[in-house]
């Protein structure tokens, strides 16, 4: 419930796809083309290249793919593959390092090294494809194209791609009657009549192509781009309030998407919406990133960032395809790169914004704090009620620490609150409680957690947290306790709130049930250095002396906090003393400010 992840704008193509997900051999993530990584420091110079032999290079490569950095696994495999031209298993790598690095151009010089020796190599022959579609080398690009199907996904790209080469070459009809003659899954047509239509809608044939966007609207009526498209083609064929009406229905879906949010304003004025895509490159852009997009989200990421990757060659400002790219970095945890993907987004897009948001909590997550802060207060200012940019700006000042700033971010972000979602309203008083009693403005944390808990009863972080307060300044301990055990009910596996039942049973002087339930806290989060030194504390109450010192021992190897760690190793040499016997409960203090407990 209470996530610090902010709602992504990355709809894609289609909501189900259950088909098997074809992997590319060797496939390794990296940085966008002509955007470095951050990691750029370690990145081979020209001299680190000279001086490596083929099998540094080679090993250089290898543990670059594993830690998802293709550009340097390119330049290494490059490097290896001039020392050992025919090997081609080097040649096959470098190749797809360059492709999932963005570097296509040089991708292509690749594939077609790999034809002369492979003509049936699928990958190097859609990549051949799309740069001569890029290139209007439209008979080609289909021949090439053509030759790149394997199997349900990579069939419909295909197709897709040859279809709008067809086009390109001035050949619609043939065009389209080369995407309708593809058979397949259930989800084909959806994808069939949607590139179809735009075809059909850039030859000039708009009763025709209204056709297609209508069936495919009725196919699925949650797809963006469907709902785009024939919105769009609503607005100059029939009318503005009947293109309205299918950008409110979505709106109904999913509420406020930028682009939902643009077309509503320009028909409500009246203005006829031009197509969707304005050419045969940037139709094929489309097809890769819709599957793109939606392999990305089901487990696909290796296929996925091929298709992104060759949607941004052919068309390098798609804010979809950016978003999509931007995502897939996060999923596989390289926020570095998703930065660099982030600031090319077009500052005219409506989804810059959003934007704006993910990179400003990606440069938290790189310890670029100040550059992120500055970015959503930015943000904010632009709109002082937009609760994404309040939320995401609060939660990266209440991870720093900074608890008088993010209190007061939270309630900027409570003023501009709307009454009825009582559950998503629940966690700003949540939050700014913790701030609050972090800046130990008790009073008003304690008003904070009870409005939450009106808001959202038995939300178990909020009775956690409430409870554990009570009981540690020796309050309303019956009811405190009642809510440690309400929250462990609904969240027995969480380490931190089971931590917290064992350390509230230990503030009470019930140390035979702090044991207890301590060591079921180390089970569940066995390297928490604070949880470790509350079953020391626990054990040496009880006489469990050994064992006090070595779990002390143990939460002074998981790397503590510095100012908590001389109090632990104070205990490791003389016990449980009474000027050291409230360190731990200073721990659990801190350990407050994620909001999962003590």
């Amino acid at each position: 419930m209470f996530s610090n992840r902010f709602n992504r704008w990355t709809v894609a193509a289609i909501a189900l796809m259950g088909t098997a997900i074809a992997t590319v051999p060797g496939a390794v993530l990296a940085q966008t083309p002509d955007h470095p990584a951050d990691t750029a420091a370690q990145f081979p110079t020209r001299n680190d290249l000279k001086s490596l032999t083929g099998a540094g290079s080679y090993l250089a490569a290898r543990h670059a793919s594993v830690e998802r950095d293709a550009a340097s696994a390119a330049a290494f495999y490059r490097s290896a593959l001039r020392t050992d031209p025919k090997n081609n298993e080097l040649l096959d790598r470098a190749f797809i390092s360059s492709v999932a690095d963005g570097d296509i151009d040089e991708a292509v010089k690749l594939a077609e090294r790999i034809l002369t020796i492979d003509k049936t190599n699928r990958v190097a022959r859609l990549v051949v494809g799309v740069h001569d579609l890029k290139l209007k080398k439209y008979a080609t690009a289909q021949s090439n194209i053509n030759q790149s199907i394997r199997g349900p996904i990579t069939d419909l790209v295909a197709t897709l791609l040859s279809g709008w080469a067809a086009y390109g070459a001035g050949d619609a009809k043939g065009g389209v009657a080369t995407i309708d003659k593809l058979a397949g899954p259930e989800w084909y047509p959806l994808f069939k009549d949607l590139h179809a239509g735009m075809i059909l809608e850039l030859a000039g044939k708009e009763k025709d192509a209204g056709t297609r966007f209508e069936r495919a609207y009725k196919l699925d009526d949650s797809m963006l781009r469907v709902t785009e498209a024939y919105a769009r083609w609503l607005s100059r064929n029939k009318d503005s309030a009947a293109a309205t009406n299918v950008y409110q229905a979505f709106d109904k879906k999913l509420a406020r998407h930028p682009l939902i949010v643009e077309g509503l304003r320009d028909t409500k004025a009246g203005k006829k919406l031009p197509p969707l895509v304005d050419s045969a490159q940037a139709g094929a852009a489309e097809a890769l990133y819709g599957i793109g997009a939606t392999l990305t989200r089901r487990g696909g990421e290796d296929l996925a960032l091929v298709y992104l990757q060759l949607s941004l060659y052919l068309q390098p400002t798609h804010p979809l395809a950016l978003l999509s790219l931007a995502d897939l970095y996060e999923s596989v945890k390289r926020p570095q790169m998703a930065i660099k993907v982030y600031e090319r987004v077009p500052a005219t897009s409506p989804l810059k914004r959003n934007a704006q948001i993910q990179l400003a909590i990606d440069l938290d997550s790189a310890d670029r704090t100040d550059e992120a802060i500055k970015i959503l207060k930015g943000v904010t200012t632009e709109d002082a009620k937009d609760l994404e940019a309040i939320m995401a700006l609060g939660n990266i000042e209440r991870g720093r620490k900074k608890f008088g700033d993010c209190g007061a971010t939270y309630s900027r972000g409570i003023e501009a609150l709307q009454p009825g979602n009582d559950k998503a309203n629940s966690v700003w008083y949540y939050y700014r409680g913790i701030c609050e009693e972090r800046s130990k403005e008790w009073a008003k944390a304690e008003a904070d957690m009870k409005k939450a808990l009106e808001l959202q009863p038995d939300q178990p972080h909020v009775l956690n947290y409430l409870g554990y307060s009570w009981i540690d300044q020796g309050v309303n301990l019956d009811e405190g306790m009642k809510m440690i055990k309400r929250a462990v009910e609904q969240r027995p596996d969480d380490g931190y709130i089971v931590d917290s039942l064992g350390w509230a049973y230990y503030r009470i002087g019930n140390y035979e049930e702090a044991v207890k339930n301590l060591e079921r806290a180390i089970d569940l989060k066995p390297e928490d250095p604070t949880i470790n030194d509350h079953l020391g504390d626990a054990y040496w109450r009880v006489g469990r002396t050994l064992e006090a010192k070595f779990q002390w021992s143990h939460a002074r190897d998981l790397k503590p906090e510095p100012d908590d760690l001389p109090k632990i190793e104070a205990k490791i040499a003389n016990g449980l003393t009474d000027d050291n016997s409230n360190s731990s409960a200073a721990q659990a203090e801190k350990k407050k400010d994620d909001g999962k407990g003590g």
